[in-house]
């Protein structure tokens, strides 16, 4: 075959190929058999081979990606991708109805229903009708690139089809989600466990650990769907079911049970049919979003926070199942408080298996009833934590036990007691290991020194080896200590060293947290931090020597006139600096070179003095921790709970019961932006 005819040949082969696959991808219709598409397919890798000039980044034998990459490049969307905020009944669909008709000034001319798939959120863009790069979500505003691995996805088109006048722009973004199966789920997993690895827990890890592979055979190996649900480029479309339409036309799998809807009544009729089909669903969903389907009533109502005001999702009622109770076990925590943990026997419940769930003291079993061997129900609180929610007293059989507190500690043997007005029960032993242990989770947690990459696991591992004694020797360790360790080779064992390094030096509040000190939690620490900036000549970097010199001399009288201190926290700081094993750690903690910064209230002036604050869902801009801490540097103080002494309540995305608060008691409240701008006054 000559070059000339191969280049016939091979358009006429793409152009077929391509048929097939928006007919089977985008029309759930298969033309030809998966042998035959096969052929055709090997037809055409051999003519580019033969002729590989004639190889064009949207042929067909391109999904599937050469050579690993080292790694993914950073990549900034057009704009932010935003989230969606929840709701979960009828109730808050219709005042979510009724704040965006006062919004608009008119009604709201219908809505669009689509299923919320349980799949990795994916921005596509096409330059001129090609895909040119696909990328993560990320924070909404970064993500990875991770183009190679979604080439390896047939419903996602190399190049745009242009048919039925719908014209191809010169740019497009489109928006949206990478699905698995849960029949692929169960395939892959079967290999997982042949393979002696670690197996997935739901569809949507499996997308995520498939789509972020460097070698992008992997994710060619494990099939994968992208279903389009938005265009982000603005082409003057009107509504979003033309959103989906276009989309279809240019060769995209869109969600064919997605609808248009006149009105609420509708969306509520349209929800409650897909909640009776959702077990039937080939793959997994947990909730509708619901749109408004004119887009410039979109346009007009815009963004709140890090979420969109034209859109919410309805989350289906938390799953629940029954299983039994194989046996309840005592876990030790930092404080030495004792945590009942229920071993279950395996269940599904919202798409993962549970096999424990924690049971927080002996009061909460006493309350439920529960007894060792009894069928109880597990319900995963908001599709995450796993909880014991009731129990079937009918079903005993007379075999059950009772559960007891032990009288002894189960790691170190040590005397349990229970405290005064506290419903806990703890070890008494102040040498538990088991304290030891979690006192070091505790220690590198987020609010504490938040070191990245040092989690539970690898802590455990560490301190199996011998390396780990205490919370200092993290501080000590060398990259030689890890390599050979399992799961270290040269790169991850540096990696760690260098991060360990990078927090050596910490605020004094988040030092303070650090020390797991018995009542005294992040707005404590920060509270005790505070009094001592204010009231001693500590240096901006200050030594152990100058700060034990304080603390160790201070009274419980003293400790009490700290604002939001009584007697039992003051007891409990007295007690922590007058032990000698933790002053000899504080001691450890400076020698191998922590050093603490002593907070200013100087840095930006104190416009918020006297102000009480309470913060509540997601901000996009800056940290909940950041937001605090801009906060208190500006003089204002932060609340937990809403009451009428709150001055502010600052809402985000998702927020919880604080806001329903604040609007009873007619609290001011801020969104992020009016905020931002009180802090920059």
């Amino acid at each position: 075959m000559t070059r000339s005819e191969a280049k016939i040949r091979i358009k006429k082969l793409r152009s077929l190929i391509d048929e097939n696959r928006y007919a089977y991808h985008v029309l759930d219709k298969q033309r030809v058999s998966d042998a035959v598409d096969d052929s055709l397919k090997h037809e055409l890798a051999q003519l580019e081979t033969q002729f590989p000039d004639l190889i064009t980044p949207d042929s067909p034998t391109q999904r599937v990606g050469g050579e690993p990459l080292p790694a993914f490049t950073q990549v900034r969307h057009p704009q932010p991708i935003l989230s969606i905020n929840d709701a979960f009944t009828f109730k808050e669909l219709k005042d979510w109805e009724e704040r965006n008709e006062i919004l608009l000034g008119e009604k709201v001319k219908g809505y669009y229903g689509e299923l919320k798939m349980d799949g990795l959120a994916i921005v596509l863009k096409y330059e001129n009708g090609l895909f040119i790069q696909g990328a993560t979500r990320g924070d909404g505003r970064v993500g990875e690139d991770v183009t190679q691995n979604l080439k390896t996805i047939d419903s996602i088109p190399l190049r745009l089809r242009s048919e039925q006048n719908t014209k191809v722009p010169k740019e497009l973004y489109v928006r949206g989600e990478i699905v698995i199966e849960k029949k692929e789920l169960e395939r892959i997993n079967k290999l997982q466990i042949k393979n002696k690895e670690k197996t997935f827990a739901n569809p949507r890890n499996l997308a995520a650990g498939s789509i972020r592979q460097l070698d992008p055979k992997i994710a060619a190996s494990r099939k994968m769907n992208f279903y389009a649900f938005e265009i982000i480029s603005d082409l003057g479309l009107a509504t979003h079911a033309q959103v989906h339409a276009a989309l279809k036309n240019w060769g995209f799998k869109t969600n064919r049970l997605c609808e248009e809807l006149n009105n609420l009544d509708a969306a509520w009729n349209y929800i409650e049919r897909k909640q009776k089909e959702r077990e039937n669903l080939p793959y997994q969903i947990d909730g509708v979003v619901v749109v408004l389907n004119n887009l410039v009533q979109q346009k007009c109502l815009g963004s709140v926070g890090k979420s969109e005001r034209w859109m919410i999702a309805f989350k289906f009622p938390a799953e629940q199942a029954t299983t039994k109770i194989k046996n309840i076990i005592i876990q030790v925590g930092r404080t030495g408080v004792l945590t009942p943990v229920t071993i279950l026997e395996p269940v599904r419940v919202a798409g993962t298996t549970v096999s424990r769930a924690t049971l927080h003291n002996a009061d909460q079993i006493k309350r439920l009833g529960i007894k060792i061997g009894d069928t109880v129900v597990i319900e995963k609180a908001g599709d995450i934590i796993p909880a014991v929610v009731s129990t079937f007293p009918q079903l005993r059989t007379g075999k059950e036990r009772e559960f007891r507190i032990p009288k002894k500690c189960p790691v170190c043997g040590g005397d349990i007691t229970q405290k005064e007005t506290l419903v806990a029960h703890y070890c008494a032993n102040p040498h538990c290991p088991a304290k030891h242990r979690e006192g070091i989770y505790h220690f590198v947690s987020r609010a504490a020194f938040d070191i990245e990459g040092l989690g539970v696991k690898i802590i455990d591992l560490l301190y199996d080896q011998g390396l780990l004694k205490d919370a200092a020797d993290i501080f000590t360790l060398k990259a030689e200590d890890l390599i050979g360790l399992e799961g270290f080779a040269e790169l991850k064992a540096n990696k760690l060293v260098h991060a360990i390094h990078n927090k050596k030096t910490i605020p004094l509040s988040r030092f303070l947290y650090s020390l797991g000190i018995l009542h005294v939690g992040e707005e404590t620490a920060n509270d005790i931090a505070q009094f001592l900036a204010s009231s001693f000549q500590l240096p901006a970097s200050s030594t152990v020597k100058k700060f034990l010199k304080i603390v160790e001399n201070l009274t419980i009288d003293t400790w009490s006139s700290i604002k939001d201190i009584g007697p039992v926290v003051a007891q409990s700081l007295h007690d922590y600096f007058h032990d000698k094993r933790n002053i000899n750690l504080i001691n450890k903690l400076f020698n191998v070179g922590v050093s603490i910064e002593i907070p200013t209230l100087t840095a930006y002036g104190l416009q918020l003095q006297g102000k009480t604050f309470v913060l509540t869902g997601t901000l996009s801009s800056l940290s909940r921790d950041e937001a605090k801490a801009r906060i208190r540097a500006l003089g204002g103080e932060i609340s937990e709970s809403v009451s009428k002494k709150t001055s502010y309540v600052i809402v985000g995305e998702n927020p919880g019961s604080k806001f329903e608060k604040a609007k009873k008691l007619n609290v001011t409240i801020l969104n992020e932006s009016d905020f931002q701008k009180l802090i920059e006054k």
